[in-house]
């Protein structure tokens, strides 16, 4: 069950970052996952809870986000949902030239913790278009 490496990594990345801002208490974790990742949605948030016992994320709230998987045709430049199983020939033209352009997330979005001050802190990512 990769699910368990995966709730590691996160509470490993959270809880970083968490400390090096004086966290003392993580509230939620916001996660997007794509529909394509190979990720159990239900097992990740089981052992979620699991790897945060004993770190500033115990108690914290997991939320994974969907994002449905999607391609985009090489040869007419039309876009779908791929569903699952992916259907990854053109529904357009019938190519079987797609690029997946989402589905395959697995990210940290936002982090929401409280520190040694009385108010709370939210904390996203920067932006990868930098």
């Amino acid at each position: 069950m990769h699910e368990m490496s995966i709730a590691l990594a996160v509470v490993d990345q959270v809880e970083e970052a968490a400390r090096s801002h004086g966290a003392t208490t993580v509230k939620t974790v916001r996660l997007q996952v794509g529909e394509l990742a190979g990720v159990v949605a239900d097992s990740l948030t089981f052992c979620f809870e699991l790897a945060c016992a004993g770190t500033v994320l115990h108690g914290a709230e997991l939320i994974a986000e969907s994002v449905p998987g999607r391609a985009r045709c090489e040869s007419c430049a039309g876009d779908w949902a791929v569903g699952m199983p992916p259907q990854l020939c053109c529904p357009g033209c019938g190519e079987a030239t797609a690029e997946l352009i989402a589905g395959r997330e697995l990210r940290i979005t936002a982090v929401e913790w409280n520190a040694d001050r009385a108010d709370a802190d939210i904390r996203e990512p920067i932006s990868e278009e930098s």
